[in-house]
């Protein structure tokens, strides 16, 4: 026996309240998941390419970005091919040089 056009359109009806429920579960666990990546890699709109157009986003949380760092000259070089631009703490390699009898000018690059 053959459905009638009205119980058809009743059975549609079910099936998007259905489906309209089933879409409201699956996206409250989407957006819990998504906002866990977020705080867990501290990203914000503008990591994800949401923040306005020719404007930069400072919501709560967001962080506040550095300047990007410009490539120090190397300063230092040994045999090794290890090097140091002189700046910052001495790396072990430099420390162990000086200790087994080079002095700075021996490693000058």
């Amino acid at each position: 026996m053959a459905k009638s056009l009205a119980q058809i359109q009743k059975e549609i009806a079910t099936l998007q309240r259905q489906a309209e429920a089933l879409k409201k579960r699956e996206v409250k666990d989407v957006i819990e998941r998504i906002r866990e990546a977020i705080a867990f890699y501290g990203l914000s709109a503008a990591d994800l390419g949401l923040a306005a157009s020719g404007r930069k986003s400072r919501g709560a949380g967001s962080k506040k970005k550095k300047p990007a760092r410009t490539a120090s000259k190397v300063k230092y070089r040994d045999d090794a091919g290890h090097s140091w631009s002189g700046h910052g703490r001495r790396p072990q390699w430099f420390l162990d040089a000086i200790a087994g009898g080079k002095t700075p000018e021996d490693l000058a690059a």
